[in-house]
């Protein structure tokens, strides 16, 4: 999504056989005497674009959408807003420093994975990426610390989350695109159960949602997700909410009582304006929304022309 808020990728396309990846490590990476790199990937054309304001900072783009940004000098960086919220409730789900145990469902360049390793070490994380291709892109051109245990799977995210076993994770989070539409699979209740059956006593599920006009897959989700958490809250920028423009919305859930305060604090120390959703006004914006079911499920929207430009 760049700079803007508007709506950036993980990616994931269809179902596979898992295919498990040796750990993503390595030294160095590529320098911005390199110039910008562009390659096929299985999801589709893979750009590396030097970031013009960080020495060291690429923004990976995917068939010209902006996916993820990452700073091979301070894997601290969130560079979207997007992934800046996730980052809050990174930070919030436990105690800081302490280690977790993140599933990531959605791969890209590993940005968030990063920034796990980065503020809470000897943290343990799988990541379900199908596209081994993109994959080996970022490992040869971004390679991430070597000692962070991050391991990579390709393989579809909803698969990985089945073989997941019950009660061993901290956190889920999904982040999951086939080209710039979330997939159908991805959206369900069945998959929320999953997610909620991975998840250990206090975990928490994350999810980055994109849609716009009147919101009716972001709705949808927060119906569909309230039917397996009762514990959840909304974090848009203030015009996405209002149906003004397409873009992304963080979608928080847990069985026990979510941080709203501090959470709403942390947001608003953003560059980027937000707002934080929960109790009766997302109760008001979920309104007559249906909860998906495998057997009704369809992708989210597809991204207005000129969104990512």
């Amino acid at each position: 999504m760049g700079r803007s808020s508007r709506a950036a990728r993980g990616t994931d396309r269809g179902r596979a056989t898992a295919q498990p990846q040796p750990d993503v490590t390595g030294p160095g990476g590529r320098i911005h005497a390199q110039g910008p790199l562009t390659r096929p990937v299985g999801s589709g054309l893979a750009e590396l674009r030097p970031d013009r304001d960080r020495p060291a900072a690429w923004s990976l783009l995917i068939d010209g959408a902006p996916q993820s940004m990452v700073d091979l000098a301070d894997p601290t960086h969130l560079g979207f807003e997007y992934q800046r919220r996730l980052g809050h409730l990174i930070d919030l789900v436990a105690p800081p420093g302490r280690p977790l145990t993140v599933l990531h469902l959605g791969g890209g360049a590993l940005t968030l994975a990063r920034y796990v390793a980065a503020t809470r070490p000897r943290s343990r994380q799988q990541v379900a990426e199908i596209d081994t291709e993109l994959t080996e892109l970022v490992r040869a051109e971004l390679p991430l610390e070597r000692g962070w245990q991050i391991k990579v799977r390709g393989a579809d995210a909803r698969g990985v989350l089945e073989r997941t076993p019950e009660d061993s994770v901290d956190l889920v989070i999904t982040d999951v695109f086939s080209g710039a539409r979330t997939p159908a699979h991805c959206t369900t209740v069945e998959f929320a159960t999953l997610a909620s059956r991975a998840l250990a006593p206090g975990g928490w599920y994350a999810a980055n949602l994109a849609d716009g006009s009147a919101l009716p897959f972001a709705r949808s989700q927060v119906a569909t997700v309230g039917a397996v958490f009762p514990e959840l809250c909304l974090v848009a920028d203030p015009a996405v909410l209002r149906g003004k423009r397409f873009g992304n919305l963080i979608l928080a859930a847990a069985h026990t009582p979510l941080p709203i305060a501090d959470l709403t604090r942390r947001v608003a120390t953003d560059s980027a304006l937000a707002r934080v959703e929960h109790g009766q006004p997302l109760a008001a914006f979920t309104a007559g929304a249906a909860v998906v079911t495998d057997a009704t499920a369809v992708p989210s929207p597809v991204p207005p022309a000129g969104v990512f430009r």
